[in-house]
């Protein structure tokens, strides 16, 4: 059975540094849940950087988190232009695909678009996103929405991949959002 797929996006080392500085930790504070989720519930998770060599790798609190995930390395702003994305990405055979990280209006929004393009379902969690500045990061989403990405926030996809409370997935996680 189909399910979703966690991407992340460039959270890395150098890029982060350049984000909004008022929303850059509660984006990593969000994907961090999100990935106890997706580990939790044993959800795929794909996660890029873009040109490594010069920004950096994975902030190292999410490289914890994913430690057993090979980062997929890009020079292209899409996710999808970077060598062996798209194929690993199809194999899973996702539900949907869930996007977090930087920049909302740049590489995220165009994997949002070309994942769209090639008929994926695509929701863009805009409090797991950021840009260097607050208009971008708005319009960033706005466009994400005007293409039909459903742009979210992180307790509304945890709480739809729980589907309930009485389980011990559901206890777990939401310590998390506290």
């Amino acid at each position: 059975m189909p399910q979703p797929v966690l991407v992340v996006v460039d959270v890395q080392e150098r890029l982060f540094n350049a984000m909004d500085a008022e929303r850059r930790d509660e984006m990593v504070r969000n994907i961090k849940i999100l990935g106890a989720t997706a580990r939790r519930l044993g959800l795929p998770v794909l996660v890029t950087e873009q040109y490594p060599k010069g920004l950096g790798h994975t902030l190292p609190e999410l490289r914890a988190l994913l430690d057993d995930v090979t980062p997929i390395e890009k020079i292209a702003f899409s996710c999808c232009d970077a060598q062996g994305f798209t194929e690993r990405l199809r194999a899973l055979d996702p539900s949907r695909v869930i996007l977090a990280g930087i920049e909302a209006h740049v590489c995220v929004l165009l994997t949002a678009l070309d994942l769209q393009r090639q008929g994926f379902q695509v929701s863009v969690v805009a409090d797991a996103v950021a840009s260097r500045t607050p208009a971008n990061l708005e319009l960033g989403l706005a466009q994400a929405r005007q293409a039909g990405a459903v742009v979210t926030a992180t307790e509304t996809v945890v709480f739809q991949l729980l589907g309930r409370a009485d389980t011990d997935a559901f206890r777990e996680i939401t310590k998390l959002l506290r």
